[in-house]
């Protein structure tokens, strides 16, 4: 199960929360998740996600945890303001505006790629509210100015609209020339940020405003912020995915406590590609910080 939670973000942009529930695994009576007071988990998607890509690790962890997904401004069913901000501090602002609205905390963070970033800057911003951190194929060095070009040339060679959902499947599982070979799972996690409109299935989310998002990491790293972060912290990478071994096992030498975990074939979309392994990398993380 799943219930929505509207939240008020930065500069008064209408959030979407969703509180998940496993009732095969959750409290004494059927449907219940774990009690109020059960430790909080928020969960940060990355760019062009949604909070419904945590929904298998969200529902798993709520035995034992309060477990929230968050879809983060212009993503998902939270507001996409024509004008609204998408800078980091939009984004660090709204997920401390959830933590606080919601009572998670001091919670433990987890974020994919941008929501990764986001997670480490609100723990390095208000320690007082996070106690633990995920960080999942992330990367702390600066992308630069090329990569941002060639998501935008990307984003143009979509064949929108698509006229079924299993040609979203196919072409991003497939056919995009992104795709080094089938990837199933990749097919799927695109096909869960679709709606339908009268001409096909388009992207719930506008891409411009998710290369205004990206556009204000690209340029920049952000290793000062990751030195700053003061709880436990969880390095997580996929054996094929964007973040390089040398990469991480630098961050978890910057991280005050770093700890470092690899997910074999696995991608970028580690949760995706490998549900099960990466459940396995980071439960005893989870299970360390309720121990503490």
């Amino acid at each position: 199960m799943a219930r929505r939670i509207d939240v008020t973000g930065a500069d008064g942009v209408r959030l979407a929360a969703w509180e998940f529930g496993d009732p095969a695994k959750a409290g004494p009576d059927p449907g219940e998740a774990a009690a109020p007071d059960a430790p909080g988990v928020l969960l940060l998607h990355g760019l062009m996600g949604r909070a419904s890509h945590w929904a298998s690790t969200a529902r798993r962890l709520s035995a034992r945890h309060r477990a929230v997904a968050l879809d983060q401004r212009g993503h998902g069913r939270s507001e996409k303001p024509p004008e609204g901000a998408f800078t980091r501090d939009a984004y660090v602002d709204d997920a401390e505006a959830a933590l606080e609205q919601l009572g998670l905390g001091p919670a433990v963070l987890i974020g994919h790629a941008m929501g990764a970033l986001t997670a480490w800057q609100l723990a390095a911003k208000r320690p007082d509210l996070v106690r633990g951190l995920v960080i999942s194929d992330m990367r702390a060095s600066a992308l630069g100015g090329a990569s941002q070009r060639e998501w935008a040339e990307w984003f143009t060679s979509w064949p929108v609209p698509f006229a079924t959902l299993a040609d979203v499947r196919k072409w991003f599982g497939e056919d995009d020339p992104w795709v080094e070979r089938p990837n199933p799972a990749r097919g799927e996690f695109y096909a869960e940020v679709m709606a339908e409109s009268p001409d096909g299935w388009r992207p719930v989310f506008d891409p411009g405003q998710m290369l205004r998002s990206r556009e204000t990491w690209v340029h920049d790293a952000h290793w000062e912020e990751l030195a700053q972060v003061r709880c436990p912290a969880l390095v997580v990478r996929g054996l094929d995915g964007e973040l390089g071994r040398a990469e991480a096992q630098e961050m978890v030498r910057v991280l005050p406590r770093g700890r470092y975990a690899e997910v074999a074939d696995a991608g970028h979309l580690i949760h995706y590609d490998q549900p099960e392994a990466w459940l396995a990398a980071i439960e005893p993380f989870l299970d360390s910080l309720d121990g503490e």
